[in-house]
């Protein structure tokens, strides 16, 4: 896809936009509620999908009446998952060849996302794309997606306006909240078709793939 002349930055969510992640997450999910007797929760993922670990483990063990600490949570969820980073997880097809172009156009690029730097980092340096990002912000950070905080703190780091920089994002909440926050706004990759059509309605932009 081309970019508006004006945009100066992108700023990229990670987990089901740049990286292919969602299934590994999924497979935590069953596995952690399996240990404890329960089937995933249908909306468990809504629940959390725009929140970081902490914030989902607070809500997890709270909803969920869980007798372990937030922290046993997470750390949990991390040995789970930190190995799939490191090893296993692919950027969407495309993905690291848009990236590269954006960059040699002197497009400043920035992440925004709720997932931990310990998992992204690995991840983004065996794909040899982390050196191609001027700037991170996490929603601990901020607030979670359902608010643009976290996209205002990523163009913030980049030393742009809102207006310079489009946002990337595979989730309708957070296309929304960047809308509010004043960005440029495409919506990626969206995991179902109901969420396709609203994106369509409410994005500057909608791609399938890169």
């Amino acid at each position: 896809m081309t970019l508006p002349d004006f945009i100066k930055g992108a700023i990229f969510d990670l987990d089901g936009t740049l990286l292919d992640s969602l299934g590994a997450w999924a497979d935590v999910d069953v596995r952690f509620f399996a240990k404890r007797g329960l089937s995933v929760p249908a909306d468990y993922f809504d629940s959390i999908k725009t929140i970081d670990l902490k914030d989902a483990a607070v809500l997890t063990k709270t909803k969920y009446g869980l007798q372990e600490s937030c922290e046993e949570i997470v750390a949990e969820w991390l040995s789970m998952i930190q190995d799939e980073y490191a090893h296993n997880i692919q950027m969407h097809e495309g993905a690291e060849n848009f990236l590269r172009a954006l960059h040699c156009q002197n497009i400043k690029l920035g992440i925004a996302t709720s997932c931990s730097p310990e998992l992204f980092t690995p991840c983004l340096a065996r794909h040899n794309v982390k050196e191609l990002f001027s700037a991170y912000a996490i929603t601990r950070e901020a607030k979670g997606k359902e608010f643009p905080d976290v996209y205002l703190l990523a163009a913030e780091r980049l030393g742009l306006a809102p207006s310079e920089c489009a946002v990337f994002e595979d989730i309708l909440q957070g296309i929304e909240s960047a809308k509010r926050g004043g960005f440029y706004t495409v919506g990626v990759c969206p995991s179902s078709s109901a969420e396709y059509a609203a994106m369509k309605k409410t994005a500057d932009a909608v791609i399938e793939r890169f």
